[in-house]
């Protein structure tokens, strides 16, 4: 390892892979460092990804982490009723992200971007009014490596925000409790989504079951830390105990963790540091998914890192064009779908099963996708005390 590079990006999952594919492929040398062993591992991932989102990145996919095709989705609300739609085509993957986050940093490094594992970044160095460098440990020892720009991207807790000087901390009702277990189980169908709402199964939340093969599939649950009566895990295994197919079921693996669900951070960048990730609030505040979130605004952030050491100016005035086109592109989406989690936690178990009675599934996909939130207010508007709750979506 050198001891000085263009760019040092701190966490080597999508989006940190991505920033520093990104960086390497317009010229800047790169270091891309993760405190793990083990690109990948552990998750905190339901492990869903759709076709959309990865023509959009430009990935192809590969049958070493696409594990399974998703043709549709089922939704239950907590009457038990529930809305299914299957489309024509194929929609999303299942993925395997130990493989996944691995497959991305492989890409960075064939870009010509310097990956190390097992070296953790212990603080960051500060100089001339912006951070320079970081602080490594790996091996028992600790060395400084500077650079011109440093990529936060090491996640929800992130210390590398901190130690530059910028609040990246989530409130308690923005952060979900999330617990699950990979499991060997009877499935009714092997290619379809299954989501469970009701404040009594997930408060704030679901329970979701994706199926990675035949009988496998990932089971479960995130809740709202700060209204949940009990644990992310006590909440899962209540309702496995209710449903005698999952009850049957053998656990493979456990996962858990926190998730984001606020809304994007308003400061992304300072002089000579950048944000991306969960390190920068970027992800779907109403199903947590993170991972196109990051590996999208990656991408900018890395051609945005290499154009301001080229140039020369690594000040947070230059580096604003990330955040700046990332806004543009999707802070307005992820902005529009937190409002909508706001909204939806205002409703009783009584108001999701009105909401399954008027609406289709289709519907449903649109608006976790931040699409059609107008049809959403204008029906909540029917009922008097769901006011409130419709006006978060104007």
């Amino acid at each position: 390892m050198q001891d000085r590079y263009d760019v040092v990006v701190v966490g080597a999952g999508p989006g940190g892979s991505s920033t520093a594919r990104s960086a390497a492929e317009h010229g800047a040398e790169v270091l891309l460092l993760e405190k793990r062993s083990e690109i990948g591992a552990p998750k905190r991932c339901g492990e869903g990804l759709s076709v959309r989102a990865l023509a959009e990145l430009g990935i192809e996919a590969h049958p070493r982490w696409c594990v399974n095709e998703i043709w549709g989705a089922k939704i239950v609300a907590p009457n038990g009723k529930s809305l299914e739609v299957r489309y024509p085509e194929q929609v999303g993957w299942v993925i395997e992200r130990k493989m996944f986050d691995k497959h991305l940093a492989v890409m960075a490094a064939r870009a010509g971007a310097e990956v190390r594992t097992r070296c953790e970044v212990v603080d960051v160095l500060r100089r001339d009014g912006g951070v320079r460098g970081v602080v490594v440990e790996s091996g028992g020892e600790r060395f400084e490596v500077e650079a011109d720009v440093v990529v936060a991207a090491d996640g929800v807790e992130s210390k590398v925000a901190r130690w530059a000087g910028i609040n990246a901390l989530h409130r308690l009702e923005d952060v979900d409790s999330a617990y699950q277990y990979e499991m060997v189980v009877e499935l009714d169908n092997s290619d379809m989504l299954e989501l469970y709402f009701g404040n009594s199964v997930a408060p704030r939340g679901y329970v979701w079951v994706f199926p990675k093969g035949r009988d496998v599939a990932n089971v479960g649950i995130g809740i709202g830390g700060n209204v949940a009566k009990d644990t992310a895990k006590a909440y899962l295994d209540r309702w496995i105990s209710s449903n005698p197919r999952y009850r049957r079921g053998s656990v493979v693996e456990v996962n858990a963790g926190a998730v984001p669900v606020g809304a994007p951070l308003e400061r992304l960048v300072g002089n000579g540091i950048m944000l991306v990730g969960d390190a920068a609030h970027q992800v779907n505040a109403i199903h947590g998914g993170g991972v196109f979130e990051a590996t999208f605004a990656g991408r900018i952030a890395g051609r945005v890192a290499a154009e301001a050491v080229e140039r020369g100016d690594t000040s947070e005035a230059f580096l604003s064009r990330y955040a700046e086109e990332w806004r543009s592109l999707r802070g307005e989406a992820l902005n529009r779908i937190y409002r909508l989690r706001r909204a939806i936690e205002r409703l009783s178990d009584d108001d999701l099963n009105f909401l399954a009675d008027v609406l289709e599934a289709e519907d449903v996909v649109a608006f976790a996708n931040g699409e059609r939130l107008g049809k959403l207010a204008k029906i909540l508007m029917r009922k008097p005390h769901l006011i409130m709750a419709a006006k978060e979506l104007m």
